[in-house]
């Protein structure tokens, strides 16, 4: 069968043919300020105890903003180590060139991935004796000395040393000759709710179960050994958590999980959601709208369909509840979201078009949606917002 040639003379070279040659902003994509990221690391380690130092948490690709982005400027901000969630992510920053320290918060433990870690110069972290033996053996077989954290469980119940164990077994460990102890750590609960700074809540009593290990091994000011418990919001709690190092994730991309607190943080949010118009229709009153026809006209609208969806990390919950900005102008999202696009009412507008930007995370003029926003309406955390975006949404650096 022949196929019947049209346009003839239409040059098809000039048009991309491969993945890499597509326009990240072809249809949604996370615009991710480095500039930012390091000027937030600046501004909290204002608040920061003397010689206390600053780890930043880059795991899950830097908390969906891009890892490599924000180790680098995390590290022109201050950041002296760098703490990742799995081997991979260390590797992948390794393979970036990062040299700075890097722990892996996440559980290693066999012997194949040890000695990865061994050899791509990641630190692990080590929650029983056992792990503990396998990196003295690994030490010992390259004539080196393993380094490492420990790590112990206060009251988080997850990763670490039982605290009625950590002292005896903390004995025989510092024995091994083939392993470094670079920190022993925590892990705070509850940080983030209200009741924080109340003597009796969680994390005061994991603060004072962490402080009297720590005078049981007489360790407490040994620099030598880096110890830390403060995430971001133990951080900002006061500098009875600080240590001699804090490890700080969602304050460093720019949003305070204590704003109740320390309203005057300054922090700079360094992702930004955008999306183009992929199509404009109107409705008639009267119609429904997506899935389930959950959302019914109330008069002639005017819609532009979005090319981003619930594939793309946009919460389906959200449905009906978020807005997006185009010109400084709020736009209401309606109707179900579906996989890969939403659907916005428009009507009134006259300069939104097919290909317009707008923007569903981030600021335009003076309108700001947040993250936050997004995990009370969704009856979520941040945390999880920010993680969720996926991986077909390009990360521009607009630096």
């Amino acid at each position: 069968m022949q196929i019947r040639r049209i346009n003839q003379g239409f040059n098809f070279d000039k048009y991309p043919t491969f993945k890499q040659d597509i326009d990240p902003k072809q249809r949604a994509w996370i615009e991710v300020k480095g500039k930012a990221i390091e000027t937030n690391v600046r501004q909290l380690r204002t608040k920061l105890s003397e010689n206390c130092q600053f780890m930043a948490v880059v795991k899950a690709d830097g908390y969906g903003h891009d890892a490599k982005v924000v180790s680098d400027y995390a590290i022109k901000g201050g950041a002296s180590q760098l703490g990742v969630a799995t081997l991979n992510e260390g590797i992948k920053l390794r393979s970036f060139g990062v040299k700075k320290p890097i722990l892996v918060l996440g559980n290693l433990y066999t012997k194949r991935d040890l000695i990865i870690s061994f050899k791509n110069d990641l630190m692990p972290t080590i929650s029983s004796i056992r792990e503990c033996l396998i990196c003295n053996n690994i030490g010992k077989h390259f004539g080196l000395k393993f380094s490492l954290h420990l790590k112990v469980d206060t009251g988080m119940s997850r990763l670490g040393f039982e605290s009625n164990k950590f002292v005896e077994q903390f004995e025989k460990i510092k024995f091994f000759e083939n392993v470094s102890i670079e920190g022993i750590y925590s892990h705070l609960s509850s940080a983030d709710e209200d009741n924080a700074l109340d003597p009796k809540s969680i994390t005061q009593l994991q603060r004072l179960k962490f402080n009297e290990l720590l005078n049981q091994i007489n360790l407490y000011r040994k620099n030598e050994i880096k110890i830390h418990l403060a995430n971001s919001a133990g951080m900002l709690l006061n500098k009875d958590f600080h240590f001699h190092m804090v490890r700080v994730g969602l304050s460093m991309y720019g949003y305070s999980p204590l704003a109740k607190i320390d309203e005057n943080l300054l922090l700079k949010p360094a992702l930004f959601l955008k999306v183009k118009v992929a199509f404009i229709r109107i409705i008639e009153q009267g119609v429904s709208v997506s899935y389930g026809g959950k959302f019914v006209s109330s008069r002639k609208t005017k819609l532009a369909v979005l090319s981003i969806g619930y594939a793309d990390g946009v919460p389906r919950n959200l449905s009906g509840k978020i807005n997006v900005i185009h010109n400084n102008k709020l736009y209401p999202q309606v109707g179900s979201i579906t996989m890969d696009q939403m659907m916005v009412d428009i009507t009134g507008s006259k300069e939104i078009r097919i290909g317009s930007t707008m923007v569903l995370l981030g600021s335009d003029g003076d309108k700001t949606i947040s993250p936050l926003e997004w995990a009370r309406k969704s009856n979520t955390i941040p945390w999880e917002i920010l993680c969720s975006f996926k991986n077909r949404l390009p990360r521009v650096q607009v630096d």
